[in-house]
């Protein structure tokens, strides 16, 4: 991969990070509010969504943007927006027409979010050490 790919690769890295940190930052620092929704949306867990996903979302989003197993926080971003988009966006359960459309709007957010990590993790893991500017190469190849 050349410099300059390399370095388009780093922004998009760090522009796509800087949501899940500043989701984390929610998480983390408003972990009531958080799990106050979560309870409101029923979630069975709502503690889990508090600090520890925040915990969750701090690890994944400093993986990709530093690049310290960039495939694993990739993934990990992944796994975070399948049950996001299912459980707290679910938009076809929604019957007043501004909030299902702001839900609607979350949840393609998401489904966005989730093609973005599964192409990026193909990246890490296809192109392996040939990614530049990582602190370390992929923790899974192939």
């Amino acid at each position: 991969m050349s410099d300059v790919a390399g370095m388009l690769l780093l922004v998009g890295r760090i522009v796509l990070s800087s949501f899940f940190f500043f989701s984390a930052s929610f998480h983390l620092f408003q972990s009531a509010q958080a799990e106050g929704y979560a309870k409101s949306a029923g979630f069975p867990w709502p503690k889990v969504a508090g600090w520890p996903s925040g915990l969750y979302l701090l690890a994944a989003a400093t993986s990709v943007s530093l690049g310290i197993w960039p495939d694993l926080g990739a993934l990990l971003m992944g796994l975070w927006v399948i049950p996001t988009a299912l459980w707290f966006h679910a938009f076809w359960k929604v019957d007043d027409p501004m909030q299902r459309m702001n839900q609607a709007q979350a949840f393609w957010r998401n489904v966005t979010f989730l093609g973005t990590a599964i192409a990026l993790f193909a990246v890490f893991a296809g192109l392996g050490d040939a990614v530049p500017f990582t602190v370390t190469g992929p923790l899974f190849r192939f």
